[in-house]
């Protein structure tokens, strides 16, 4: 395992100026917030290009990808404003989260998202494209027969997805990429299921 230390010198370099800041898109688990607002966001997007993983929602057999921020396109993503007197706590639990195993495949990076007639400056953990764990040039396909069949000790894919699906919804996101990635793994479910009848 890394030096856990290690995520709390690289929040000293992005340490914002003011004592709030804005973490999209559901990464502010585990932190208090005082404001959550929905924000667009432009030059990035969700996709399945962090991979291919055999913890957590994977396996040997059946690798899973996991969902990340990507260059290109745009997205609405939930923006949180963390309390002014525990960002120190609640950044070092995100960079911990995100940055915990060395090196990473997240950077975390400062980006402007749109709300209402507000620019809001964030912080978001984007995919490194350098990183040996991007996965690109994957047709829809490809990735929900991935997600369909790669299921670990913190349960499938298929689960994942409509988990996130599911949650956007909530906070009024619809994403119809992902809707799509649900469809299709979903006939790929049913098909295999038919096979075994």
């Amino acid at each position: 395992m890394p030096p856990r230390g290690c995520t709390r010198q690289r929040y000293k370099t992005i340490r914002p100026p003011l004592p709030n800041c804005s973490v999209p898109p559901s990464r502010a688990r585990g932190c208090d917030f005082v404001e959550m607002r929905n924000g667009l966001v432009h030059g990035w997007l969700r996709a399945f290009c962090l991979g291919l993983n055999t913890r957590f929602r994977g396996s040997d057999g059946h690798p899973s990808l996991m969902l990340a921020l990507d260059c290109g396109g745009a997205c609405n993503s939930v923006l949180y404003r963390l309390p002014p007197d525990c960002v120190d706590s609640c950044m070092t639990s995100l960079l911990e989260r995100e940055m915990g195993w060395l090196p990473s495949a997240f950077s975390p990076r400062w980006i402007n998202a749109r709300a209402g007639d507000r620019t809001i400056r964030a912080l978001t953990f984007c995919i490194d494209r350098h990183s040996g764990r991007y996965v690109s040039d994957l047709v829809p396909e490809r990735i929900a027969e991935v997600l369909a069949t790669a299921v670990g000790n913190h349960g499938s894919m298929a689960e994942y997805l409509y988990a996130t699906v599911r949650h956007l919804e909530e906070v009024g996101i619809h994403d119809p990429h992902l809707w799509h990635l649900q469809s299709l793994v979903a006939a790929h479910i049913e098909a295999a299921y038919e096979v075994d009848r």
